[in-house]
């Protein structure tokens, strides 16, 4: 199986504190891969490192098995246009309407005529659930389901092969975050994606994730979620044997 996603000996400080220490970290094809962690635990930092945008105090970042490091500004933007990405709050450009903002990939990477932009942004937002109507609108007319659903769509813009998600179902009512989690699995099984998630959320990781990472301590432990719900260190415990945790799983059948 190919590995999209490989991270070996990341370092990362801030000042005198140390957010990660020596955290490997791999993803391979066709999973998808949830981040958990308590607050502090770098979740945020890493997601960065990985996709570029910040440079890590020692350590090395694979994509698609090209090490970040070591590419010049070409080649980097060219593994950027080959992975999508959607922020916690959807990162939406509220001057622009639903459909420019699904555009804005497509306009920075494709020479495509006007009419074309228009067709393929439309197919993305009705590929998430979205109606046409939805097009014109403005990022403040929008629930908080249908803007994680744009910012999904514009990340899936340039058919990447691996999509990463920041706390997707955060915000979400019971029914929208359940909602999310079926169709994420129904784009990730239709188009072929790996899914790297960011998220608190049980339910989501009990539905919808075949292995898991957890940041502890500046670096990561990965298992199946099996494997990850018997292991005995105490946070790790507490989050996946906690009372929630088991309510979850036994509705999951995990």
């Amino acid at each position: 199986m190919t590995t999209l996603v490989e991270v070996r000996g990341l370092v990362n400080r801030f000042g005198r504190q140390s957010v990660h220490q020596n955290l490997d970290m791999q993803v391979m094809e066709g999973e998808v891969f949830g981040i958990v962690g308590g607050s502090g635990s770098g979740k945020s930092v890493l997601l960065r490192s990985i996709l570029g945008l910040q440079q890590p105090r020692a350590g090395t970042v694979q994509l698609y098995g090209r090490e970040l490091g070591s590419l010049g500004a070409a080649e980097l933007r060219e593994v950027k246009a080959g992975y999508g990405v959607t922020f916690q709050h959807g990162a939406l450009f509220s001057a622009l309407t639903v459909l420019q903002n699904v555009q804005l990939p497509m306009i920075e990477h494709l020479q495509l005529e006007r009419r074309w932009l228009d067709e393929l942004a439309m197919l993305k937002l009705r590929l998430v659930g979205l109606e046409a109507e939805a097009a014109g609108k403005f990022p403040a007319q929008l629930s908080g389901g249908m803007i994680k659903r744009v910012a999904l769509a514009r990340a899936l813009a340039l058919d990447p092969r691996l999509l990463f998600l920041d706390e997707p179902t955060s915000g979400l009512d019971p029914i929208s975050a359940a909602a999310f989690d079926e169709l994420l699995l129904y784009l990730q099984r239709e188009l072929k994606l790996t899914v790297v998630m960011i998220t608190h959320d049980l339910d989501t990781i009990f539905r919808t994730c075949t292995r898991v990472g957890v940041l502890v301590e500046g670096r990561m432990i990965s298992d199946t979620l099996a494997g990850i719900a018997k292991n005995t260190q105490p946070w790790i415990h507490a989050y996946f044997q906690g009372e929630r945790a088991r309510q979850r799983g036994a509705q999951h059948g995990t």
